[in-house]
């Protein structure tokens, strides 16, 4: 009894988990984009910006770097040049929207998308004020 329980649970997770694989790493379905030339509709927070910064270690730091500038081991490794997000001429022409975009549905196949289920929209926007602090330190 106990073996016919365990072969019909083995024989669900294996027909289930391709399915929510797909369904949940899908590439095709990218999130609702915002107008490129959005300005940022929040206003930071000592709060939003120790939660941006954690998000940025967590998620973003191992191949942009810990100060932004884009030179770790990882992104030569993948044969990425990542801009330097600690020159103020880098962010300088890159709209709030824009950015958003980038970060919440990825960048070509190297940049994974941030999930709206890892990181909210104000998430993300706060973020984006995380990254232009570089370039003022």
């Amino acid at each position: 009894m106990l073996k016919s329980f365990l072969l019909l649970s083995a024989a669900i997770l294996v027909t289930l988990t391709p399915t929510h694989a797909l369904a949940a790493g899908s590439q095709d379905a990218t999130a609702p984009q915002v107008a490129p030339n959005a300005t940022n509709p929040v206003k930071p927070t000592a709060e939003s910006q120790a939660k941006a910064k954690s998000v940025y270690q967590i998620d973003c730091a191992m191949c942009h770097g810990d100060n932004g500038d884009g030179k770790t081991d990882l992104a030569k490794s993948m044969g990425v040049v990542l801009p330097d997000f600690s020159d103020p001429k880098v962010l300088a022409s890159a709209p709030d929207g824009d950015l958003f975009n980038i970060i919440r549905n990825g960048k070509g196949e190297k940049m994974p998308p941030e999930a709206a289920g890892r990181a909210g929209d104000s998430v993300v926007w706060n973020l984006i004020h995380y990254l232009r602090g570089f370039a003022k330190h």
